[in-house]
């Protein structure tokens, strides 16, 4: 259990926040109303994806008062912790793409030879060519196709043609790309990587420690967050890392733990 700590950590948190959700739903709860896009605490706090508030104003939409404060919050929240944590702590797709990989490596996908290569830039091009459409059309262009809402909102209301937007990254992470629409394609993750460069938490690197079997390097959703493991100590800087901790349980060395920015001593 102590080797999968992070891993069910994480899954107890994607489920708890989604069961929240479809209790406000289906029981009336008021913890956590709404979807990922827009949600409200308690009936007090608001909570919106800055990303969404991105789209509807380039859009041409008004945009509300508590959506504009929700998207504060949660700048000011992952700006100040660091790394693409929803991403690994919060997004259902991630249970998705874990399972396509978990799935790949079992069937040896990744000793054969698969049909793209696929640059992780390519999310940061999905961020502007989403704000442009989403200006072109008058729409939040994205949330439309998004397979973070439909799988979201399939869970709490029930799923109709959005299935097939899961299916389709689940294929997808299976068949063409490890790690495909998580670290790739997806301008959410992108998004958030350049809002939370700066945060806190950190994953450090013990060089001292360190035996280079490399596990942590093949583990890792986001490989080139760990650049300095056998070069120098240090902490991941690139708001790229989703902060999983599966690097720290694959290491034997203890010389990979969370840490923070202005950490001396890893």
């Amino acid at each position: 259990m102590h080797k999968y700590r992070y891993q069910i950590s994480r899954r107890i948190t994607q489920t708890a926040i989604l069961f929240l959700f479809f209790a406000g739903n289906a029981f009336g709860w008021n913890v956590l109303r709404g979807n990922l896009s827009s949600a409200n605490v308690l009936n007090t706090i608001p909570l919106t994806d800055p990303f969404t508030v991105l789209q509807s104003y380039s859009a041409g939409a008004s945009l509300a008062t508590d959506a504009i404060i929700g998207a504060i919050i949660i700048i000011l929240f992952y700006a100040l912790v660091g790394g693409r944590i929803y991403c690994g702590w919060v997004c259902p797709v991630n249970m998705v793409t874990d399972l396509a990989n978990k799935l790949r490596t079992a069937l040896k996908f990744d000793e054969k030879v698969t049909p793209w290569k696929m640059n992780r830039g390519t999310r940061y091009w999905v961020i502007a060519l989403s704000l442009i459409l989403s200006s072109l059309l008058s729409i939040a262009a994205f949330e439309w196709i998004s397979p973070i809402g439909a799988m979201h909102r399939g869970i709490i209301y029930g799923f109709g043609f959005g299935w097939t937007f899961v299916l389709a990254v689940f294929l997808f992470d299976l068949f063409a790309v490890k790690n495909g629409f998580c670290g790739h394609l997806c301008p959410l993750g992108g998004f958030y990587s350049l809002i939370s460069r700066f945060g806190f938490l950190r994953i450090g690197y013990d060089k001292d420690k360190c035996t280079m079997c490399m596990k942590c390097i093949d583990i890792c959703p986001e490989k080139q967050v760990l650049h300095m493991v056998g070069n120098r100590s240090g902490v991941v800087m690139s708001g790229e890392c989703i902060n999983c901790g599966r690097c720290i349980e694959v290491c034997n060395d203890n010389a990979v733990k969370f840490s923070n920015i202005y950490s001396k001593n890893i």
